[in-house]
């Protein structure tokens, strides 16, 4: 008999201990519950909406690049847009805005119904030659006044 009682106290028990299980499981449910809203919601960017109010002239010193419907590339110093090759590009900017050293200020004009690929590589273009900012040029939105004063 004093085996079985001994038996008895040395018994597994085979119940699973789930209080750290539990505990795990409310940790990675806090971090999933912050960690989620915070990827789902990645880059955004609020496009300002204005109707242009001041119209500002070009500057002569100003370096504009445009960019035509069929994706062409326009450099404009000042003496009027001139057709510039996608391989001269990169080269020609570099040179431009080596000698600048307070404003390297690109201004890009680009057709509305291009592909913004075209655009982002015109910027990348850009970035890599020197261009620390780049200005989106606009045409002015006209309101229901100011067609009526033109007709």
């Amino acid at each position: 008999m004093a085996l079985s009682a001994t038996s008895a106290r040395a018994a597994v028990k085979a119940d699973i201990n789930v209080t750290p299980l539990i505990d795990v499981m409310l940790v990675l449910l806090i971090i999933f519950m912050i960690v989620t809203p915070i990827i789902a919601k990645g880059f955004q960017a609020t496009i300002p909406r204005s109707a242009n109010p001041e119209n500002r002239p070009e500057g002569p010193d100003e370096i504009r690049l445009g960019i035509d419907q069929d994706g062409k590339f326009f450099l404009d110093l000042g003496a009027g847009p001139k057709l510039i090759s996608e391989a001269e590009l990169p080269d020609r900017l570099a040179s431009l805005y080596a000698s600048r050293t307070m404003d390297k200020i690109l201004f890009l004009k680009a057709d509305q119904n291009l592909d913004f690929a075209r655009v982002q590589q015109a910027i990348e273009i850009a970035r890599r030659a020197g261009v620390r900012v780049v200005g989106a040029i606009t045409e002015q939105k006209q309101s229901l006044t100011r067609k009526k004063e033109a007709s």
